[in-house]
Order: structure tokens, then C-alpha cells, then sequence
């Protein structure tokens, strides 16, 4: 339970952040252009930057075999996940599908994961966010426009976190030391993670009445699909890890639990679909995830 009560803890933190965005912005202290700003610096900076600290360590066969059932657990919930959401939203609502197939697993689930269980523990988790943003610039481009042709792989190819993937992967295969002096930045800039994160998603709380927020029935069901059902399949897939990777279980479970990714807005408002609604889905899953993972992290050590 103390892994629970911890996750709760981190969730208000977290949820202190998003209030803090939510004033800034109400106060003019936080503008549109200027939360963009913020978007940019985690995607381009900040993100890649948490890639590469987490490799930043000696390689290991141990480490190996745990990269792989790491790469395996994030494969087979993001498959699910997709497939699930698909069902349940294909012919609803695409950014609804997109919703809940994807979490906020790089800005909201890697600073949990980090802060429960450890900084190495970030380590099991780098996989699941490349896989997803690779996933989100193919099947969720694709799932939004029903155009073949908006996939891009130049895209994703130079998309920042898969470049921090490549080069997080080579500082762990290859004997190539890291400055101390380096490894203090990268570890500065990758706690500014989850506190940027929170502001620009408290932003966007405050760009839409707040009513607006707790009346639309697609917005509940994407939140009960992102924060329920598909972590309660989560917990039944990932039994399929050996026991003896208990940090790999609980680490992808919390990533694959977080609440709807920043990024469907961001596509919404790139391709012109339904942008308040993707931030109605971004905003209401965030708030409720504060009780929604504890409650599944604690559900999961009762099962495990």
C-alpha cells in the first residue's frame, strides 16, 4: 500500500501544478502563444533530454533482458489499448478513439513513475513513450483523418523522442561516458518534466468554462475507457511478465493508466477536428486520474 498512498501524494503535487497553470493563465500571466512555447521545450528539449539520462548508465545483461521485457509489455498494451478504443469509438468519435488509445505517458506518466518508484525505474518505461509517439503519428493520424496520405514517416523519423530513443540506446550499448558535469544538467532538465507539463495542461483548463468541462457523455466515456477498463485489462495482460519483474509491471502500468495525451489536441488543431473536445478529454481524465491511478496501482498489487 505504500506505493499507493505515495502515487496519491505525487497525483496532488501534480494536480497543484495544474491549478498553478490554471492561475497563471486566468491572470494573463500565461498566454496561448505562451503555453505553445512550453509544448515545444518538452517535446524538443525536455523529453529526449529524460530518454537520454535514463540510458545514461552502464550496460548490463541484466539491464538487456530487461529492456526487452519492457519493449514487450509496452508493445502488447499499446496494441491493446488500441484495439480496444477502436472498438468502442471508431464510429463515435475519432478523437475519442485517439483519446484513449493514448496516454500522457511521456508529460504526466514518466514524473509519476519516476517519483513512486525511482529514477531507474524510468528506464523501463523510455520504450512505451518512442512506441507511442510512433503509434500516434500512424495509426492515430490515421484514425483521426481516414487519409493514408497524412502518415508521415519523415515524421517520425525525426521525431524528437525517437531521436532520444536512438541516441539513449548508443550511450547504453557503447562504452561512451557521460561528463558528471552533463549528467547534472540532464537530470536538472528532466525533472523540469512533470512541472511544465501540469502548467500547460492547466492552460488549457482555463481556455473552457468549466461547466462545458462535466456535461458532455463522450468525454465520460473516453475518461471510463482511458482510466478503467483499459488499465484493468492492463493488469490482467501484463501478468504475462514474470513475477520477478514487478518494477517492469508497475512501471508500464502506471504509464499505460495515465490520463489522455496532450498530443490529441495538438493533432486536433494540426488536421481541424473537434479541438475543444480533445482538450474536454485531456482536462476531465487528468482531474480524475488523481483517484483513478491509485486506485489501479493499488487494485494491481492486490492481484499480483
Amino acid at each position: 500500500m505504500d506505493i499507493v498512498l505515495l502515487l496519491f501524494r505525487q497525483n496532488l503535487v501534480m494536480l497543484i501544478y495544474l491549478l498553478i497553470g490554471y492561475l497563471m493563465y486566468k491572470k494573463g500571466l500565461l498566454t496561448v502563444q505562451g503555453s505553445g512555447e512550453l509544448g515545444k521545450l518538452l517535446l524538443y528539449v525536455i523529453t529526449p533530454v529524460v530518454i537520454l539520462n535514463s540510458y545514461s548508465r552502464d550496460f548490463t545483461p541484466q539491464m538487456f533482458t530487461e529492456i526487452l521485457w519492457s519493449f514487450a509489455a509496452a508493445v502488447l498494451s499499446l496494441l491493446l489499448s488500441m484495439a480496444v478504443s477502436t472498438l468502442v469509438f471508431k464510429k463515435r468519435s475519432a478523437i475519442c478513439q485517439f483519446g484513449s488509445s493514448f496516454s500522457n505517458a511521456g508529460f504526466i506518466g514518466i514524473p509519476l513513475v519516476q517519483m513512486t518508484l525511482g529514477e531507474e525505474a524510468v528506464f523501463y518505461v523510455v520504450s512505451y513513450v518512442a512506441l507511442l509517439n510512433i503509434l500516434q503519428w500512424t495509426f492515430g493520424v490515421y484514425s483521426i483523418t481516414r487519409d493514408p496520405a497524412t502518415v508521415s514517416i519523415k515524421r517520425i523519423v525525426t521525431n524528437p523522442v525517437v531521436l532520444g530513443l536512438a541516441g539513449g540506446l548508443l550511450l547504453f550499448f557503447l562504452p561512451i561516458p557521460v561528463p558528471q558535469l552533463l549528467r547534472g544538467v540532464m537530470g536538472t532538465l528532466a525533472s523540469m518534466n512533470g512541472p511544465i507539463a501540469m502548467l500547460v495542461i492547466g492552460s488549457y483548463l482555463a481556455q473552457m468554462p468549466l461547466r462545458e468541462l462535466f456535461t458532455n457523455g463522450l468525454t465520460y466515456l473516453c475518461c471510463l475507457m482511458r482510466l478503467l477498463v483499459i488499465p484493468l485489462m492492463t493488469i490482467a495482460l501484463l501478468t504475462l511478465v514474470p513475477a520477478e519483474y514487478m518494477g517492469i509491471r508497475l512501471a508500464v502500468l502506471i504509464v499505460a493508466s495515465a490520463p489522455v495525451g496532450a498530443n490529441v489536441a495538438i493533432f486536433a488543431q494540426l488536421f481541424h477536428k473537434d479541438y475543444t473536445g480533445a482538450v474536454r478529454d485531456i482536462c476531465l481524465s487528468t482531474v480524475l486520474s488523481i483517484a483513478s491511478l491509485p486506485l489501479i496501482v493499488g487494485l494491481a498489487n492486490m492481484v499480483w
